[in-house]
């Protein structure tokens, strides 16, 4: 299994700061380096400064999602960044929720189709062929075609996805699947789904990557750890899709219990209601040692794994410094 590092997770990371950092993350030998997108950095513009300054290291979003910019711009931009980084794009896209398309002007609906649609034409713009694109969500007009002849025009595409339908489509139509917040157990049972989707679209599920997150905090304060790790759940226990999900994973009480508190209180009080006892439950490790976090990470492994993102989310300030920290123990340990 490959270890991949997202720098990104309950803290503004200054972007100056993130690019030697990286450079620092392709030293100790993580494999990528993974930026998502919501109202924080933009992951395009931070991929192609890391790019410039490294040099193996893969550049991941995780995720970039379908609202922010049309299908065609994305190709573009994906093809442009191939040949800038020396084909290190790994592009992780998702169809966001309601919030998200909405803060673009978007409206949620037919996700399926969109993400299909919307996948379609990235890869035909990226590989440099002529697109003419007539969907039933997307359609591209006449004639365009890139200006040049990309390098690198085979572009590896994963696709975010929690439910059923959803990831089953990732196995017909991506090259591999993002699952975030979900334990050992359930990542095994989505990957099987996802291998059953390209089973049925005629792909050798065995190609199919399996890409996992388990976020992680290192601090010799465990419970400053556990600190900045609860906010990061409490997000999620209150969340839309992810509230399901987790239910769903035999955590009804402790979910029911958050969304409770935080009607009665807000988030502070739904902060209060996430137990140590729930958070250990969650794949999300408050470590007091590079050595206790490895460990933690074995299950994903053991089930089905193929690489593991490690989000960071620093206990302390200057985040830079804390990230570093991480790093520099990840590569001693």
């Amino acid at each position: 299994m490959i270890y991949d590092v997202e720098i990104n997770s309950a803290a503004h990371y200054p972007a100056a700061g993130v690019v030697g950092l990286i450079e620092l993350a392709e030293q100790v030998g993580f494999g990528a380096f993974w930026k998502g997108e919501s109202n924080s950095t933009d992951p395009l513009v931070m991929l192609s400064a890391v790019a410039s300054r490294t040099k193996t290291i893969k550049l991941g979003t995780a995720i970039y999602h379908i609202y922010g910019r049309s299908p065609v711009t994305l190709g573009i931009q994906s093809a442009t960044l191939q040949d800038l980084s020396g084909g290190r794009l790994l592009l992780g896209l998702g169809v966001a929720n309601k919030a998200i398309a909405a803060w673009h002007g978007g409206v949620f609906d037919r996700p399926l189709k969109r993400a299909r649609e919307y996948i379609d034409v990235v890869r035909k713009v990226a590989a440099g062929e002529r697109v003419e694109y007539e969907g039933e969500i997307y359609q591209t007009g006449k004639r365009f075609q890139l200006s040049w002849k990309p390098s690198y025009p085979n572009l590896p595409i994963y696709l975010a996805g929690l439910g059923p339908q959803m990831t089953k489509l990732v196995g017909k139509i991506s090259d591999g699947v993002f699952i975030n917040m979900a334990t050992p157990a359930k990542v095994k049972e989505i990957a099987e789904r996802v291998r059953e989707g390209a089973r049925e679209a005629g792909r050798d599920p065995s190609k199919i990557e399996i890409i996992a997150k388990s976020r992680v905090s290192l601090n010799p304060d465990k419970n400053a750890a556990r600190a900045k790790l609860r906010q990061v759940l409490t997000f999620y226990n209150i969340a839309d899709h992810y509230s399901d999900m987790l239910r769903g994973m035999g955590f009804e009480k402790e979910v029911n219990a958050i969304h409770e508190a935080f009607q009665k209180g807000g988030f502070k009080a739904a902060m209060g209601a996430l137990t140590d006892e729930y958070m250990d439950k969650l794949p999300v490790i408050p470590a007091t040692s590079i050595g206790e976090v490895k460990d933690r990470l074995q299950p994903f492994v053991e089930a089905g794994v193929t690489r593991l993102i490690v989000p960071y989310v620093p206990a302390s300030e200057p985040v830079i410094d804390d990230a570093r920290r991480f790093v520099d123990a990840w590569g001693n340990g």
